[in-house]
């Protein structure tokens, strides 16, 4: 499958882009998988990326909960890829939308913030995020794109040693994407190179 920049900026030495597709097809050091607390699959990207990759994914997420009992919102952890053509998965949950006053905000900031940091740990090169909290946890895609994107942009003006080099939110949805490409020139256009 290709997969083409609709939005595109560089932040430092990292280049920062948003496409349309399946990310259980996205070729990249890692993706981010949008899961629950006990890292048991689910539905809508999380089913698809454990279908895509195998039980390998499993096996290690039912490790990581036996460790740990259940990975809270707004945190992330990583596995291998399996068989997808992403070397890692980053499972993170975001928060449940119930209207915004119980603290979503922040824990959807911390899921992205924390998935980029498991990244920079591993030396990662490239990351591809799936639009995290906006499906069946209800968070409205406009004011979760912001977030994403903010947070994305803040992480690397503060990590400028960062061994990532692409960051692209791989967005299902010709509605998801329009919502983050709306956000993208909000947020990105202090050097932005649109691509029409």
């Amino acid at each position: 499958m290709a997969f083409t920049s609709t939005r595109s900026v560089t932040v430092g030495s990292t280049v920062v882009d948003l496409v349309q597709g399946d990310i259980t097809c996205f070729e990249a050091d890692a993706i981010v998988n949008a899961a629950n607390s006990r890292l048991a699959g689910g539905g809508g990207v999380d089913g698809a990326i454990h279908a895509a990759g195998g039980p390998e994914i499993m096996e290690e997420c039912r490790a990581i909960i036996a460790e740990i009992g259940r990975l809270p919102p707004g945190d992330a952890v990583v596995t291998t890829g399996g068989r997808l053509p992403a070397k890692h998965v980053i499972h993170t949950v975001g928060p449940v939308w119930h209207g915004g006053g119980s603290g979503e905000p922040d824990i959807l900031a911390s899921s992205y913030r924390r998935s980029l940091e498991e990244a920079h740990a591993l030396g990662l090169a490239s990351v591809g995020f799936a639009s995290i909290s906006t499906g069946v946890y209800g968070y409205p895609v406009q004011q979760a794109a912001r977030i994403a994107l903010s947070t994305i942009r803040d992480f690397l003006l503060s990590h400028p040693d960062t061994s990532l080099r692409r960051i692209t939110m791989v967005l299902f949805t010709p509605s998801t994407l329009h919502a983050f490409e709306a956000a993208f020139d909000e947020i990105m256009h202090f050097q932005s190179s649109v691509t029409p």
